[in-house]
């Protein structure tokens, strides 16, 4: 094992007990991912299998663990969209399991050839896929993100440090333990699979600066921790900043699909980082269109702010939008609209206000749909589709470790192919450079 002294932290700088502890974990995890790497399909499938099969049989201990991180986040004023990702269900814990299973069908990807040729001379080469080594996750709240980025990991043949919320701490301790368990029951090393079960937020700093054992690090949540890593991390870092997700309603849409995507774009889940944010409306059906879905929005119980058109069709019970409104991920029930006079005007305004996260159009007319998914340089750009549909599982991956707004080395729903780097093979027959 390296010595913590030999490179990044050294002994002086790591005087705290939880600071050892995590060198000791980030040393665990890479000693574990030398030996996964030569996992076979078979091998891992079989994990993952046995570990959703514990998840379902622990689902008991699970939801009361669940409970208590309620319980004690609602009293410290954690707010309303962060206890919706917190909480979870029998339905949610299922659907955790099931997850966990469709990363076991999935076609493995390490091993596989992204390209080959022969040189002519008999020198062949080969570019092919394999593990990054040691992937370390920070993430707020969600429990379900330790399932998802724990089997994500484990297929590909990486080792995972995963740090989430104190407000989960309990949740994820237990699902930790049973991904480990199924890893245990397939023989699979266990500390492939490592969960930081302390919650002093130096915890990140220690990930951060951690490069001797951890390849790359991925924080998910707030701006601010994101910003956080950024700023500390010694490794590669993939961003997954603010959803401000736009929809754009043409004057040549169907006004009445437009109105069901909007409304499930909004409502369907407010609270996760694909629902929209803001409405763009072309001028030419902005009255017909915010009359029927400006009404459907507020029957549930979103809160409009819209600029001074908006306001002239809906009333003044909308709230003038602001400049920061525009700039804004709500995760509530909230939902900034604006007409616009061209589909150019549409995108202007997502290029100035948006994270690069999602943006939809609604349109029959296609040469404006074309040069919208064009000129709007997001991750994922959707055309009469619901921004919600920007998601691992609804793109066929099975689950995601989190959506980028990176331009490399990922872009969008994080799944297995990105969680590989690659490495080329050359055979020779003797071959010297002359």
């Amino acid at each position: 094992m390296e010595a913590p002294s030999e490179r990044g932290l050294c002994p002086n700088a790591m005087t705290t007990k939880y600071e050892e502890r995590i060198l000791e974990i980030g040393a665990q995890a890479r000693n574990a991912a030398r030996a996964l790497a030569r996992a076979t399909t078979a091998e891992k499938n079989t994990a993952l299998l046995a570990a959703a099969d514990r998840i379902e049989r622990s689902s008991g201990r699970i939801l009361a663990a669940n409970e208590a991180d309620m319980k004690s986040a609602t009293a410290s004023g954690l707010a309303s969209a962060m206890l919706d990702r917190l909480r979870l269900d029998f339905g949610r814990i299922n659907a955790i399991a099931k997850s966990v299973r469709q990363v076991a069908a999935l076609p493995d990807p390490v091993g596989s050839v992204i390209r080959e040729w022969d040189r002519g001379d008999g020198l062949k080469f080969a570019k092919v896929r394999v593990p990054i080594g040691v992937i370390g996750i920070i993430y707020e709240s969600r429990p379900n993100v330790t399932s998802d980025a724990a089997s994500l990991c484990l297929k590909t043949g990486n080792a995972v440090v995963l740090r989430g919320g104190s407000e989960s701490l309990g949740s994820n301790l237990v699902i930790a333990e049973a991904l480990r368990e199924g890893c245990r029951e397939a023989g699979i090393i266990p500390d492939a699979i490592q969960i930081i079960d302390l919650t002093d937020r130096g915890a990140v700093r220690a990930m951060a600066e951690m490069d001797q054992y951890i390849d790359l690090i991925i924080p998910r949540g707030g701006k601010e921790l994101i910003e956080t890593v950024a700023k500390l991390a010694r490794m590669p870092v993939i961003k997954h900043y603010d959803g401000i997700c736009h929809i754009y309603v043409d004057r040549a849409a169907d006004l009445a699909m437009a109105e069901s995507i909007v409304i499930n774009a909004k409502c369907q889940r407010p609270s996760v980082c694909n629902a929209v944010e803001t409405l763009l409306v072309h001028r030419d059906i902005a009255d017909a269109f915010l009359r029927s879905c400006g009404l459907a929005l507020q029957e549930r119980r979103v809160e409009l702010r819209g600029d001074e058109r908006t306001r002239a069709i809906l009333g003044p019970g909308v709230a003038l939008a602001t400049e920061q409104d525009w700039r804004t991920e709500y995760l509530d029930l909230i939902l900034s609209i604006r007409i616009v006079d061209s589909p150019e005007e549409a995108v202007e305004h997502i290029e100035t206000y948006g994270s690069h996260h999602t943006d939809a159009i609604v349109t029959e007319d296609e040469p404006i749909a074309q040069a919208f998914l064009r000129d709007v340089d997001s991750a994922a750009v959707f055309w009469n589709a619901s921004t919600r549909l920007n998601d691992g599982g609804e793109f066929g991956f099975g689950a995601e470790i989190g959506i980028s707004t990176n331009r490399l080395h990922a872009r969008g729903p994080m799944a297995l192919e990105e969680l590989t780097t690659y490495k080329y093979v050359v055979r020779g027959q003797g071959h010297v450079r002359g």
